[in-house]
């Protein structure tokens, strides 16, 4: 098992056995890539797996998968595998729960720069979130990039990957937290109480929250700008927002 040496590094295991061994294991997979025709004979059980643990499955070309392995026989499949462990929605809520506090969850809607989500992790670690939920699709994985960035508070923070955000949503008003979205049409950030069990959306580094999403929130909020450009990087919006909680459950 080696890591990638690109932007979105992770650890990799290539070729049918050893696939076929890290599946058998339990490790927490965060996708399998096969190369361009490659889906019959021994590769077929591999795949019909992955498909029934809801792994996600991505095809590359083989020349791709050649640089990726570094050269190994990888004969058409490999495993990316991430830098820790995925956490539930549930873990988080009960780690609240055992902590006697309003839970904290900050939701990453389709962040995809890795940067980004090591240092909302990092900075979500410091103000004592309780968990981070990332969508499969379309959204950095916990890949070595984030690890990196995160600066060992990956090591401390639960993160749950779901397939959709708007559901869990859903589930989370339907335990009392309240949602709310970060987009330029909201109310100033510091007129919200988030004293509340709470959820704080940070939406893609352009697009923002999604529509579906952001219909699903409880509440849209946004921090002023007084200079000539109209948004912040997402990392730094997400801390300044996760600190005005701090700020405001401080005074509980």
């Amino acid at each position: 098992m080696q890591p990638l040496e690109n932007d979105r590094e992770q650890y990799i295991i290539c070729g049918r056995n050893s696939v076929s061994e890290a599946l058998r294991s339990g490790r927490e997979i965060d996708r399998l890539l096969v190369a361009h025709g490659v889906s019959g004979g021994s590769a077929a059980p591999i795949i019909a797996k992955c498909k029934a643990k809801g792994i996600l499955i991505k095809e590359v070309s083989p020349v791709k998968l050649d640089e990726l392995c570094g050269g190994a026989n990888h004969q058409g499949v490999a495993v990316l595998f991430a830098a820790q462990n995925y956490s539930t929605v549930e873990d988080m809520l009960q780690d609240a729960k055992q902590k006697g506090q309003p839970p904290f969850i900050v939701i990453c809607d389709e962040i995809e720069d890795p940067h980004n989500l090591g240092a909302i992790i990092r900075t979500a670690e410091a103000c004592g979130v309780h968990g981070i939920i990332i969508p499969k699709r379309r959204s950095a994985s916990l890949n070595a990039t984030v690890a990196k960035s995160a600066s060992g508070a990956l090591e401390y923070m639960k993160v749950a990957r779901v397939t959709n955000i708007a559901s869990v949503i859903d589930q989370l008003k339907e335990k009392g937290v309240w949602v709310f979205g970060a987009d330029m049409n909201g109310q100033d950030y510091t007129k919200t109480d988030f004293s509340v069990p709470c959820a704080l959306v940070i939406g893609n580094e352009g697009r923002g929250i999604g529509t579906l999403v952001a219909k699903k929130c409880d509440g849209i909020i946004r921090l002023p700008m007084y200079g000539k450009i109209n948004s912040l990087n997402a990392s730094v919006a997400a801390g300044v927002l996760m600190y005005e909680v701090v700020r405001k459950r401080e005074r509980i």
